[in-house]
């Protein structure tokens, strides 16, 4: 059984080179152009916190619905919540560029802007970062709170830990589905200050979870590709590609009925944001994100060769990699950059964070046991068949 996942120097090397990339790229950034380096700041620090966010919802669920099927990978989407703090961070930071990124905080916008000073009171900048501190607080509190609990059944075994992370589980995924619904409105929909969107949280987050769900799939086919998770077999790849089937239709449902209904309804305060996402370069993104993120994984997952197929899972997910990229990039850069440009600055910055991400969790795969050794569930994730 595997026990120890080994960070190698060659993973090492190609992750620092990855983030000296990204470093180079925000310093010729923020000397050419700040205020586009400001939104790339805001676009991949949220993807990856996304990432990191929706690996701890995918883990919860696991728990509070007792699956044991996946069990034997649960290490790798732990892992990925190693990146909140340091997206703590780089959050904070967005303090120097407010003003390149949300009109809002402008001192004098709420003097000349009626919509902006009824929504001052919420809208502020020292009430923003609070929120910032506290959404960032309960995150790391809880998940490294559920990471203890996690290594603490490794060592003792026993039911104990188990039923703790269960409840616990059931307390953050509330906690989440308030504070990240909020987070969405604070840092992307405030963007466009005065557009709203009833389901613009609930789609963001099912997006955090969707991508998510496809990153722990290629980390843990990568993983066995150099030896370990060994006892990965058809039955676990069919239940990885069911959960990406299943979250691309929610996501998909959810993107038609913003589109729809802002459509239908042919509200001017509404219909801008379409509209401005409908203009020049941006609407083959507009279309590609539903084309990448919808129609691609529902086509290809339908089939009974492709979702039990390893290449196949490898090859959606990269897809979805650069479709979640697109989801943010066609959010966050209309209202910000104001204009469609896709360049070094861009690429370099998404390989940056790239980097940052994947050392560290790396980093946190390699400190504990791949396998929860005494988890209840093991047995049912190793000889599993569905």
């Amino acid at each position: 059984m595997d026990t120890k996942f080994t960070l190698t120097s060659k993973y090492k090397y190609i992750s620092g080179a990855l983030i000296l990339i990204g470093v180079a790229a925000f310093v010729y950034g923020f000397i050419t152009n700040p205020g586009r380096s400001w939104a790339n700041l805001l676009l991949n620090n949220y993807y990856f916190l996304s990432l990191a966010i929706g690996a701890s919802f995918f883990i919860g669920i696991q728990y509070i619905t007792q699956s044991g099927w996946s069990t034997m990978f649960k290490r790798v989407p732990e892992a990925m919540t190693s990146y909140i703090p340091f997206a703590a961070v780089f959050m904070l930071l967005i303090f120097f560029g407010m003003q390149a990124l949300y009109h809002w905080s402008d001192p004098g916008a709420a003097a000349h802007d009626e919509l902006i000073a009824h929504k001052s009171p919420y809208l502020n900048v020292p009430f923003f970062f609070i929120r910032i501190v506290l959404f960032f607080g309960l995150w790391i509190l809880m998940s490294r709170f559920l990471r203890k609990l996690s290594l603490k059944e490794d060592l003792e075994g026993g039911l104990r830990y188990f039923e703790k992370s269960e409840y616990y589980y059931k307390v953050y995924i509330f906690i989440l589905a308030i504070t990240f619904s909020l987070a969405t409105f604070d840092w992307i929909m405030s963007i466009d200050v005065h557009w709203y969107s009833t389901l613009f949280a609930l789609k963001d987050f099912v997006a955090a979870f969707f991508h998510a769900a496809a990153i722990i799939t290629l980390i843990i086919l990568l993983l066995n590709d150099r030896g370990y998770f060994k006892d990965l077999n058809k039955s676990h790849l069919l239940d990885f590609s069911r959960y990406i089937f299943m979250l691309c239709i929610i996501w998909g449902y959810f993107w038609f009925a913003e589109f729809m209904l802002i459509w239908y309804a042919n509200i001017p305060e509404e219909t801008m944001y379409i509209a401005q996402r409908w203009e020049d370069g941006w609407i083959y993104l507009f279309y590609g994100n539903i084309f990448i993120n919808w129609f691609i994984p529902f086509l290809f997952l339908m089939s009974r060769d492709i979702d039990r197929s390893k290449l196949g899972l490898k090859i959606i997910s990269i897809i979805l990699i650069f479709g979640y990229w697109i989801d943010l990039y066609i959010q966050i850069f209309p209202g910000t950059v104001g204009e469609f440009s896709i360049g070094f600055i861009e690429i370099g910055a998404f390989l940056g964070f790239g980097g940052l991400f994947a050392l560290l969790t790396g980093i946190a795969l390699s400190r504990a046991a791949l396998i929860p050794k005494n988890h209840p569930y093991l047995e049912e994730s190793l000889y599993h068949h569905a």
